[in-house]
């Protein structure tokens, strides 16, 4: 038996005695349950209760319990990230200089940068090396304090290493102490083998790709990249409609590029998620309001590739809710620092500090199916959380943008990270 309790918290955030509480939207996003002078304890990787410490009744069981001292220090659920791309081989910085001397996102995929560049990499690398490149990013991740992360494939475009990436995404689940999601996303752009037969690229996933990877379990999502340049509307709903035989529910890229009808298709299909959503207008809000799927913004994305940011700020007093995510990944959001997202999506998107903090916690939680388990600190909720250094208040979280404010990190019961020592 495993026992941590940590004591004198000097605020205890996103309390819920509901462990199965729903996304929050709209003027919602702005409520974040806080107890000052709090206490809370673990038990066999899953939170076993919470309260003030002035109703505390001390300690009558002292076996197997690691006791934590949090005075001055606030306690939160861990970030969970619901749209990465983080097993990749190499890096894309030649790029980067592309992007400062004014080349666009599709100017450089055209010259087979982008996505085709790293799926060249990516098919001469081993499983073996995409998992240690993986693993170190995971646990860099784990650092910003992230507890859950939503990996997609991508970057193969081919049967063999499409189902590569996907077993090393299984390999990270098995052997690292983050809850993880796969999504299978072969629909990320179009082979060079395929430019001029599309139709024969889309018969590829649907006849060969989706049915290996449903015979070995390798994914739970399936995206589709529905964007100018990429794949149409009509593309994936043939995808999508394919994917729904096996069980896959969708998570769309949607909509970063231009007004492409992502957000109308997979709200469609019941899509989980859509995500990037930097032209956003009445007309898709409209059609987010009669779902329930999940927008998501990625504002380092936008940030780093310099778009025009996704209208958080319309979204929200529209009575939307909004998830966060790093979109970590070697060419357009090469950092898995969510508490950077999170001060980016205050600084650029005109989040409040409460707003940004539910987006990354219980709405991204929703966002990668694992609201039931995740995203709140609630009783028999799985018991991953951080604590922070001594800091005066939540808002000084993203108001210190570039600072790793994050102490310690408990995932599934367990200390896995701890800069005091």
């Amino acid at each position: 038996m495993n026992r941590i309790l940590i004591k004198n918290i000097k605020s205890l955030v996103q309390v819920s005695d509901n462990p199965l509480l729903r996304k929050r939207s709209g003027i919602e996003m702005n409520d974040l349950p806080v107890l000052n002078e709090a206490w809370l304890a673990i038990e066999d990787g899953l939170i076993s209760g919470y309260g003030l410490m002035q109703d505390w009744e001390g300690i009558t069981d002292w076996n197997n319990l690691e006791v934590i001292d949090a005075s001055g220090k606030f306690v939160f659920p861990c970030w969970c990230d619901s749209h990465t791309h983080i097993v990749y081989a190499g890096s894309r910085e030649a790029e980067f200089v592309y992007k400062i001397k004014g080349m666009s996102y599709e100017e450089i995929a055209k010259q087979g940068g982008g996505i085709l560049n790293s799926a060249k990499k990516l098919a001469d690398a081993s499983e073996d090396e995409l998992y240690e490149s993986a693993k170190n990013r995971v646990w860099e991740m784990i650092g910003f304090g992230t507890g859950a992360i939503e990996i997609k494939s991508g970057y193969g475009l081919s049967v063999a290493s499409e189902l590569k990436m996907l077993r090393v995404i299984k390999r990270l689940k098995e052997t690292l102490p983050v809850e993880i999601k796969a999504t299978f996303l072969g629909a990320h752009s179009l082979p060079t083998a395929f430019k001029q037969n599309r139709e024969g690229y889309i018969k590829l996933i649907v006849d060969e790709m989706l049915p290996q990877i449903a015979a070995e379990g390798l994914a739970d999502f399936v995206d589709v990249f529905c964007d100018k340049g990429f794949f149409t509307v009509e593309e994936t709903d043939t995808i999508l409609k394919a994917a729904s035989a096996f069980g896959l529910s969708p998570k769309i890229h949607a909509n970063e590029l231009d007004y492409s009808g992502g957000i109308q298709v997979g709200v469609k299909h019941k899509a989980l998620s859509v995500d990037h959503l930097e032209y956003t207008g009445d007309e898709e809000i409209e059609t987010l309001l009669n779902s329930d799927t999940m927008p998501t913004l990625l504002p380092s994305t936008a940030f780093f590739l310099r778009l025009v940011p996704p209208p958080a700020r319309k979204m929200i007093d529209a009575g939307l809710p909004i998830a966060l995510a790093t979109d970590f990944n070697p060419g357009s959001s090469p950092s898995g620092n969510f508490p950077f997202v999170i001060s980016l999506a205050c600084i650029t998107l005109k989040m409040l500090p409460n707003e940004a903090i539910n987006a990354a916690t219980l709405n991204s939680a929703y966002a990668m199916g694992v609201e039931n388990m995740l995203g709140t600190i609630a009783a028999g909720k799985q018991a991953n959380v951080f604590i922070t250094n001594e800091i005066p208040s939540i808002e000084f979280l993203p108001y210190s943008f570039g600072s790793n404010l994050i102490e310690k990190v408990i995932l599934k019961g367990k200390l896995v990270l701890d800069r005091e020592v």
